[in-house]
């Protein structure tokens, strides 16, 4: 999904060179193959289940496996490309991204696909922040620059739309090439990178970096979740409540690291900062209650209706408006009414896109889904960019990057917790159930993004009621 970025325009047009037009291309590609990556597997869930007879809660783990891994490691991955050269930390990662997606293909039991994707979200980790900075670097402040930026964004988004397409069809061939595809995708991006893009700023003499933080880290959020989808079955109850205690443990480790370290992962004095403690929460909440609606919605569709996986990618991509609505609704609004009154509304409006579809049933049209996917769009895009610019508003220069990878690190972890919690609950009719114990068990899982962007909204409402929202700023 696209975010809100802020740009100024220039009064010519800006020209390009032959090679800034190959580079942009290059580190499109890398954004568009993770966008696309995500909305092909995420089609292709039911017929992997088919094949690999996987569990309701095993199947939401292939999705979040790798969430958590590009959440656990992104804070580390932005900090080692400015120590280590943020092209060789792009190439390593674009490589280990190929060959582990690839590896992904082969699959032929579920810990194999589970650990794929971890590493291939790990790897995603350092990918990402590495092709932004190459963005920044490769680019001349300015127009250039913005210019650059936007379309970098833009590739984002339509990966995941394409992807929503190319998922139905490559699953129609067979499941294992929504792997394939993206190794192969990955591989050509490589060799073009080797030649073309460059790195105009030197890695850091200091050979510092938090690795003990970050794996405490990742550590964590593997054990929140894991408590999470444990709560599946009744027996499960007490292996739930080892692996929630285990998180809490190590949660208290990492604070107390990272309070001690002389190159933290995250300096723990940013949260004094309300408004970046509220926008970091309501985006785990909204990145939780976004990915288990798509969730419910793909096994809905084929498993209970049997919509093919192109029927599924063509009805979700609906909420691909936000890609259009982001960049031009968006700033109008904003300027009119504040970050924070707009951001209440879009979560309000995600909120009430998952109640309507609450009342899903087996004789239900796509005319009866259509109002849920255009409000979740128009929702999305009024929430994600303006949380984004509210949770680094107010922060120092030095640490704009770190504010950056914190909220896009809580929307990844609020993804994989959200999977998680939707998982547990759909598995409770979904395995072994009837037709009609498996729709009361989605229609229960579907309780899990409507009270998540309830509560979302809630935050932010509070947070304007104490004044922490932003007056009207243009985009």
């Amino acid at each position: 999904m696209t975010s809100t970025l802020s740009h100024s325009s220039a009064a010519a047009p800006v020209r390009m060179s032959l090679r800034e037009k190959g580079v942009l291309l290059i580190l499109c590609g890398a954004i568009f193959l993770e966008g696309l990556d995500i909305a092909m597997l995420n089609v292709a869930l039911p017929q992997i289940r088919a094949d690999l007879g996987l569990g309701t809660t095993t199947l939401s783990a292939v999705v979040s496996a790798y969430m958590i891994g590009y959440a656990g490691f992104m804070l580390l991955g932005g900090r080692i490309c400015d120590l280590y050269g943020r092209r060789r930390v792009f190439l390593a990662a674009l490589g280990v991204f190929a060959v582990l997606s690839g590896l992904g293909g082969f699959a032929s039991e579920g810990w194999m696909l589970l650990a794929a994707r971890f590493i291939t979200g790990l790897s995603a980790a350092f990918m990402t922040p590495a092709g932004l900075s190459l963005v920044t670097t490769n680019f001349p402040e300015g127009p250039s620059r913005n210019k650059a930026v936007l379309v970098y964004a833009g590739a984002a988004s339509a990966g995941y739309s394409l992807g929503l397409l190319a998922g139905g069809v490559l699953t129609a061939i067979s499941w294992r090439w929504v792997f394939f595809a993206p190794a192969l995708i990955a591989a050509s991006i490589l060799l073009l990178a080797l030649r073309l893009v460059a790195d105009a700023r030197r890695p850091r003499a200091l050979r510092r970096f938090d690795l003990p933080g970050a794996m405490l880290l990742t550590a964590a959020m593997v054990c929140a979740a894991i408590g999470i989808a444990r709560l599946e079955q009744p027996e499960g109850l007490r292996d739930a409540s080892v692996a929630c205690g285990a998180s809490a443990i190590l949660w208290a480790f990492f604070v107390a690291i990272e309070r001690r370290t002389r190159e933290p992962l995250i300096r723990l004095g940013i949260f004094r900062s309300a408004p970046l403690v509220r926008a970091n929460l309501a985006m785990l909440l909204f990145g939780g209650s976004f990915f288990g609606f798509q969730f419910v919605v793909t096994l809905y569709l084929q498993e209970l209706l049997h919509w093919t996986p192109l029927q599924t990618g063509l009805a979700i991509i609906v909420v691909s408006i936000d890609a259009i609505l982001a960049p031009t609704l968006t700033p109008i609004l904003v300027n009119r009414f504040s970050h924070g009154r707009v951001i209440v509304a879009g979560l309000a409006l995600a909120a009430f896109a998952y109640a309507l579809f609450l009342r899903l049933g087996l004789d239900w049209t796509y005319a009866a889904m259509f109002p849920t996917m255009l409000v979740l769009g128009l929702g999305f895009a009024l929430a994600y960019g303006p949380l984004t610019i509210v949770a680094t508003n107010g922060v120092v220069p030095d640490e704009q990057g770190l504010a950056s990878s914190l909220v896009n690190t809580s929307f990844q972890f609020g993804a994989g917790l959200g999977l998680s919690a939707v998982g547990a609950l759909a598995g409770l009719g979904l395995d072994g159930g009837g037709v009609e114990e498996r729709l009361a068990a989605l229609r229960l899982a579907m309780l899990v993004p409507v009270a998540a962007a309830v509560c979302a909204a809630m935050v932010m409402a509070f947070a304007r009621n104490t004044g922490d929202a932003a007056a009207p700023t243009s985009l």
